[in-house]
């Protein structure tokens, strides 16, 4: 397995474009984003568990409830969510994307994203489907540009594979800056592949995936109403289609694996107002819900967030999280130490500070990127979890978010 170029279009049969065509203020902002299958393709979903959910997602519930879908329809800038009416927006918004693609409007996946609560006009999106149609590329850059909202990058990456005797490719785009701490995914991620794959055994990977994956992602401990993610895989890789467990299906949750990480990263790193991506690899817990507890907590935690932004090796905040996250753990056996580019630096053993070099450990939590190594030295277990530092920018952006 290797990464490669192409986001969703990296898989054969798979086209993407995105336009602006009026829902964002900002001309100069595309908000129309199309992904297109040549052929129908298997398709899985998992969804936000915030109870407050957007309108698109029961109506995509209701498209893929099949197990197929052929197209994802998405805008960005207004997220379709607490309106009278949400549902029946989305609905038309897959039948004007079926009419224009010549398709079954109920193999269109939609999506929204943006400000809650506001009605969603769909004036522009009627005017704008035919233009995105006609906008369909082998580049995923103009799709991804326009499911952003507060993203500062485009979130792209792809992967080719061997599956079933036959190479095969997979990649996604995904948006996320803010409102990011899911029960399951986050905000909006499409992913496609050629590989050949049941729709049971494509819902099982998403679905084994996410725990280990978007579910440890926090910026702001706020979980999103719209949250989504989407697998489409329409087997024209030609591969023996992946029915059962098996070296098959290994190889594909590998790379689907590498795919959702590689995303994973990319959005912590860009957290609203974020500097620095940070990462929490617990080690040696009892089991792994301890393990997961106690990462999620500390790259959670404001105060510690705060503390990576100012390059402060304060580890004390470190332990402060693990004790009051809930987990059983050994005070007294805990490692800690920070790691980058720069280097590494112990700052913890069991349970108690170690002398360290202040100099040195600014050098460390300097770096783009921070790894926050604990062993809790009471079992195997593992867990990663991704994050970001807490900046005064991450106030300015959400403090006018709306208006």
């Amino acid at each position: 397995m290797k990464h490669i170029e192409g986001g969703v279009c990296a898989a054969k049969g798979f086209t993407a474009g995105g336009v602006h065509c009026g829902v964002r203020r900002n001309h100069e902002k595309k908000d129309l984003a199309l992904i297109v299958s040549r052929v129908r393709a298997a398709c899985a979903c998992v969804y936000t568990t915030n109870l407050v959910k957007g309108a698109p997602i029961a109506v995509t519930k209701k498209n893929v409830a099949d197990g197929y879908a052929r197209a994802v329809i998405c805008n960005s800038g207004n997220a379709n969510t607490c309106n009278p009416g949400g549902e029946a927006v989305a609905e038309e918004m897959c039948r004007l994307t079926g009419q224009a693609l010549g398709i079954d409007p109920a193999d269109v996946v939609v999506a929204s994203t943006g400000v809650i609560g506001q009605p969603l006009d769909l004036t522009p999106i009627r005017s704008g489907i035919p233009l995105v149609v006609q906008a369909l590329t082998d580049s995923s850059d103009d799709a991804c540009a326009a499911i952003m909202t507060t993203d500062t990058v485009p979130k792209i990456t792809a992967v080719v594979f061997e599956c079933g005797g036959k190479v095969c490719h997979m990649g996604g785009i995904a948006k996320g800056s803010g409102m990011i701490h899911p029960n399951m995914a986050t905000m909006l991620v499409f992913i496609t592949t050629d590989a050949a794959v049941t729709p049971a055994m494509l819902q099982r990977a998403l679905s084994e995936d996410i725990p280990d994956t978007f579910n440890m992602v926090s910026v702001d401990g706020d979980t999103s109403t719209n949250d989504m993610v989407t697998l489409l895989a329409n087997g024209l890789a030609g591969n023996r289609p992946v029915d059962a467990e098996g070296e098959d299906f290994d190889a594909f949750r590998a790379a689907l694996r590498e795919v959702t990480r590689t995303l994973c990263r990319m959005i912590a790193g860009d957290g609203e107002g974020a500097t620095k991506l940070l990462e929490c690899v617990v080690t040696g817990a009892a089991d792994k819900p301890t393990a997961v507890t106690v990462a999620k907590a500390v790259i959670c935690s404001s105060l510690f967030k705060a503390a990576m932004f100012g390059a402060d090796a304060n580890w004390g905040r470190v332990l402060c999280a693990i004790g009051y996250s809930g987990a059983a753990t050994d005070v007294e056996k805990i490692d800690v130490d920070f790691e980058s580019a720069a280097g590494s630096i112990t700052v913890c053993r069991m349970g108690r500070g170690v002398p360290f070099s202040e100099e040195q450990a600014k050098r460390v939590l300097s770096e783009k990127e921070i790894r926050v190594l604990i062993g809790l030295n009471s079992g195997v277990a593992q867990a990663t979890a991704w994050g970001c530092d807490l900046t005064y920018d991450y106030v300015k952006i959400n403090g006018d978010y709306r208006t």
